[in-house]
């Protein structure tokens, strides 16, 4: 079976790693790419959105261009695309050519995980089909767990134009095997899915609004709260108003009608919890490690790595048990408790922890937590749609689509938490910044006795008054990590009551 369709195996692997790889590789070295373009954290933040706001539209129109095109021919100018996008990035200098590139790279390539998972049911149904799923799973952990080790190697070797030189090569190699088993043949004029173009410029213009909203918050949110939500849900109603519109439609662009069945509307919502909390971590983590506990950014990145390994042999257990056990709820149930267990490790770390015995563990239990509710929820969700090609890209389409908006939602939430209890910390330990609090003068003696004998009794003053504040803002960040860690315990502990009681996913 894998010597048969192994280069539709291999596409598949290729297109689900390509599209966590890159968000993942950005995402990791955003700073370090924002010094080299002498971009603004603000105006980075405009490209991100930017670029899920497109991510969104094409992914909606995916099945309307392979209906028009061929798959073969909607894959090849999609990696095009892509490729184009990469490269443009890969030499740029500045955000403007960087911001064209990020555009370009989505319109060819937001696509390329849902193409993927379609791409699976070329294999007929049976035993070989599921391979085709266990291939796209392990292409998900593989891109996952790849991303932030690849980014910190180019970063510490100053070579950042690199990530995208990585990606063409993964694109090319799949758009040369993509050749050799697309179809060519366009849908039939007659079975055609069609379109509305005010409802595409509904979409488009309220998603981006609402990403834009949702990064624009992490640096405004608290001088201009009521804006900010008023214009979130603005745009949140515009989303609304498109899926209801399709909804009532008689020739609707995506069915939403047909997929409003218990199953796939539980598995929608399980999913965009899972790239909620999946996207808070991500925020959360190199900053907590870096700023809370002082690692350095490769080290920070092979961690991170190493951990999220831990959903590739998470996956590697679950491919072996679900043959024989096929149930879902047990994967359910014990993702939810490495949740669990994850913010429970964290949440007590000193700053003299230790990486590989206190660290390395908790983020193996995130990769675990990924894998077992996002690979389950994936095989359950769709399981009553899958007799018909249209109506599971919609279902597929759609699920990636809120999956887009979740993520953003996740890191707008991570951030805020961080920033406000981040603040609360910083105020209650400043209350010891003072001349007349004894802990505070005995820090500064001891540190100017040890410091004077080297710089001088001046210098030596002012240094350690320096390096008490760095403390500060060192302690302030640690603590605010560990409540956010608490409340990862609380909703996952909550997640956990749910997907025990809930009979959908037995």
């Amino acid at each position: 079976m894998y010597r048969k369709n192994a280069a539709l195996l291999v596409t598949i692997g290729l297109l689900c790693a390509l599209e966590y790889l890159q968000a993942g590789m950005i995402a990791f070295a955003s700073a370090p790419i924002r010094g080299e373009i002498d971009a603004s954290p603000e105006e980075f933040t405009l490209v991100a959105a930017l670029y899920a706001c497109i991510a969104v539209v094409v992914i909606s129109k995916q099945r309307w261009l392979v209906e028009r095109l061929g798959w073969r021919n909607f894959m090849l100018g999609s990696i095009s695309i892509y490729v184009l996008g990469a490269f443009v990035c890969g030499v740029s200098s500045d955000l403007s050519s960087f911001t064209a590139g990020r555009v370009i790279m989505a319109l060819g390539g937001a696509s390329f995980m849902t193409s993927a998972r379609l791409m699976v049911n070329f294999i007929p149904p049976g035993p070989g089909r599921f391979i085709g799923v266990k291939v796209f799973a392990t292409g998900l952990a593989c891109g996952t767990a790849s991303a932030p080790f690849i980014s910190s190697l180019v970063v510490v070797e100053d070579t950042w134009h690199a990530i995208f030189w990585v990606l063409i090569a993964g694109a090319v190699t799949a758009a040369a095997l993509g050749t050799r088993f697309l179809p060519s043949t366009p849908v039939p004029e007659d079975d055609r899915t069609p379109s509305s173009p005010t409802n595409i410029l509904l979409l488009s213009v309220s998603s981006f609004f609402l990403l834009y909203v949702l990064q624009r918050s992490y640096y405004d949110f608290y001088n201009e709260t009521f804006i900010l939500i008023a214009f979130a849900l603005l745009a949140a109603l515009g989303v609304y108003i498109f899926f209801h519109a399709e909804h009532s439609k008689y020739a609707p662009f995506l069915k939403v009608r047909d997929l409003m069945q218990p199953r796939y509307i539980l598995g929608v919502v399980l999913f965009c919890f899972t790239y909620i909390v999946l996207g808070s971590n991500n925020y959360i983590l190199p900053y907590f490690l870096q700023t809370g506990l002082g690692y350095s950014w490769d080290t920070i990145g092979t961690f991170q790595a190493f951990g999220l390994g831990g959903a590739l042999l998470a996956w590697i257990v679950m491919s072996a048990v679900i043959p024989k056990y096929p149930a879902p709820k047990k994967f359910f149930v014990a993702g939810f408790i490495a949740l669990i267990c994850f913010g429970g490790l964290l949440s007590s770390l000193t700053p003299d922890a230790n990486m590989w015995s206190n660290i390395l563990p908790a983020l193996m239990l995130n990769g675990c937590f990924v894998m077992l509710v996002l690979a389950t929820a994936a095989m359950q969700t769709f399981r009553d749609v899958t007799h018909h090609d249209t109506l599971f890209a919609h279902a597929y389409q759609i699920k990636s689509m809120m999956g887009q908006i979740a993520m953003a939602i996740g890191t707008a939430v991570a951030t805020l938490f961080l920033q406000w209890r981040t603040t609360v910390q910083y105020n209650n330990l400043n209350g010891h910044f003072s001349s007349r609090d004894p802990l505070y003068l005995e820090q500064v003696q001891h540190l100017t006795q040890a410091l004077t004998p080297e710089v001088g009794a001046g210098p030596a003053n002012q240094m350690s008054v320096s390096t008490l504040a760095q403390t500060l803002h060192q302690q302030s960040t640690l603590v605010a990590s560990m409540e956010y860690f608490w409340a990862i315990i609380a909703v996952a502990g909550v997640a956990l009551i749910v997907s025990m009681m809930q009979k959908t996913f037995k």
